[in-house]
């Protein structure tokens, strides 16, 4: 016998103005609807942001597929697919939300346009205004443009392409905000200005796989006719950058691919040109900066989901911290858009959660990330994975001491063969003063004021020697290699122990010491 019921359907202007408040910002709504066109196999995407004050507005065209009228009004239909259901591989959604809780996040009239290759345009149009008035009820698609679209959706024809969808978001007031005078319209362009200029930075970080892809395969997007640049957030082109091994996991049932990268220190990029170096260094931060994008990136069929989170994974109950001293760390993942479940990829595509049977396997190849990564920026990047050989004993002379718990300190080697030669010309009854002296020196190693001034000064510590005169370089390395020759060592075990001298590192230094190894040093 079948059940009593009542039909209960929303309200619609409620329903919709409650749909305003997912969160989107103006960037990662117009990433979602870049979605829908990868989706529909574009190759090319125009945005257009205009500013007209209150009548201002923003466009995406693409040359995809376009649609004929019946799939048009289901794309506009408020949960247009199950997200349950199964999707084809290269699909970027899931909820069938993404086209209209993006827009209205932004707008109150979203207006589409599409057209089949060989077929007729299909227009529709939502629009909050016209759902919000009395005399309507239900859910009202428009099938007219609002007459002061008129000029707007000029675009798609503009464009000239036998297929492809036109997006019309105006009424942007989440994006202009209030204007009621000059001054408040200053402003708020401004504002439109500064937010036009984070989409572009973010959709080069979101869609940077697309846009770098082989010529054939690759996606090129414009914001007003200027093309977005690509950014690498893992720099596999820099000599310097670390690789790890890729490990796959297929307990879920699809493939999980993870790949980490260790980014070179600051003092590796472009030694030649040091201006160069400096802008290279301040890209590869990326757009929030080197420690808010340090961690997982979570990418869905190529498309980055996070751009940069430990994923609660890590000790305690909030994990690992952002911290500066790992922010070189950086870790890809892929996974196939079967496991938007698994991973609990929200409407937004802006938030996951790694699933519990893959968080032991993930926590432990971060780990060693973490370790290589808080290594390379202890050591200003002297680490690297081209340097293969293994370095002498005691050719650091610092050494790390832990203390109870989980304190530790510096102490200076006193079994490094500097420091040992030193010894041997100081009588004995003068070396307690001197190991006095280095106790002090080392209680008081301002560990806490380096860190901080770190943090603070992305130009880092001044390199070892800079700005000293190669005569004076030269000095100190004919006294160490005088120093040396008094402990027993060969030449070459002088020459290795010197060469990979942390102070001795830098290109200026070790240009020196080439020139003195080539013409067999002594005084």
């Amino acid at each position: 016998m079948p059940e009593s019921y009542d039909d209960c359907p929303p309200d619609a202007s409620a329903m919709v103005e409650s749909m305003r408040a997912y969160g989107y910002s103006l960037a990662t709504a117009l990433a979602d609807l870049i979605d829908n066109s990868i989706a529909a196999g574009s190759r090319e995407v125009w945005l257009r942001c205009e500013w007209a004050g209150s009548a201002s507005w923003i466009s995406v065209t693409d040359d995809g597929s376009g649609m004929v009228e019946k799939e048009l009004v289901n794309a506009m239909r408020l949960g247009s697919t199950n997200p349950i259901s199964k999707r084809a591989k290269s699909d970027l959604g899931r909820f069938g939300l993404g086209l209209k809780t993006a827009s209205f996040s932004q707008a109150r009239r979203l207006t589409v346009i599409t057209k089949k290759k060989n077929g007729h345009g299909a227009l529709r149009r939502w629009d909050l205004d016209h759902l919000a008035r009395e005399d309507v009820n239900g859910w009202q698609l428009l099938r007219e443009p609002h007459p002061a679209s008129l000029e707007a959706i000029k675009e798609l024809e503009s464009r000239r392409r036998v297929s492809g969808t036109h997006v019309l978001l105006e009424c942007i007031d989440r994006v202009t905000g209030e204007i009621s005078n000059s001054a408040s319209k200053t402003t708020a362009e401004k504002h439109f200005v500064a937010e036009v200029e984070l989409v572009r930075y973010h959709l080069g970080m979101v869609f940077h796989r697309y846009l770098s892809a082989p010529k054939n395969k690759r996606l090129s997007i414009y914001i007003n006719e200027s093309p977005v640049e690509h950014w690498d957030p893992f720099l596999e082109k820099h000599i310097a950058t670390q690789s790890f091994p890729a490990e796959t996991n297929s307990d879920l049932g699809g493939r999980v691919r993870v790949h980490g990268f260790v980014l070179p220190h600051r003092d590796r990029f472009d030694e030649k040109d040091p201006e160069k170096g400096r802008r290279e260094h301040a890209h590869a931060a990326g757009p929030a900066g080197w420690n808010a994008h340090q961690g997982f990136y979570l990418y869905r069929n190529e498309r980055l989901i996070i751009p940069g989170d430990w994923l609660g994974l890590g000790p305690g109950s909030g994990g690992w911290k952002k911290e500066e001293h790992f922010k070189l760390a950086r870790i890809r993942v892929d996974i196939p858009n079967s496991m938007d479940d698994a991973w609990k990829i929200d409407v937004k595509k802006s938030t996951a959660s790694a699933p519990p049977v893959l968080r032991e396997w993930l926590t432990g190849l971060a780990r060693n990330v973490r370790e290589r990564a808080k290594t390379v920026y202890a050591h200003r990047g002297g680490y690297s994975p081209r340097q293969v050989a293994t370095e002498p004993e005691h050719s650091n002379p610092w050494l790390k001491r832990k203390a109870r718990g989980n304190h530790f300190s510096y102490r200076i080697d006193r079994k490094h063969p500097l420091f040992s030669s030193l010894m041997n010309t100081i009588p004995k009854d003068r070396q307690s003063n001197l190991l006095t002296l280095l106790r002090l020196i080392e209680e008081t190693v301002p560990v806490q004021r380096i860190w901080i001034d770190s943090a603070e000064n992305q130009d880092g510590a001044a390199k070892p020697f800079k700005g000293e005169a190669d005569s004076k370089i030269r000095a100190y390395i004919e006294n160490c290699y005088q120093a040396l020759l008094d402990q027993d060592l060969s030449e070459k075990e002088i020459w290795e122990l010197l060469t990979n001298f942390p102070a001795f590192r830098t290109k200026n230094v070790q240009s020196v010491i080439g020139e003195l190894r080539d013409r067999g040093t002594g005084k």
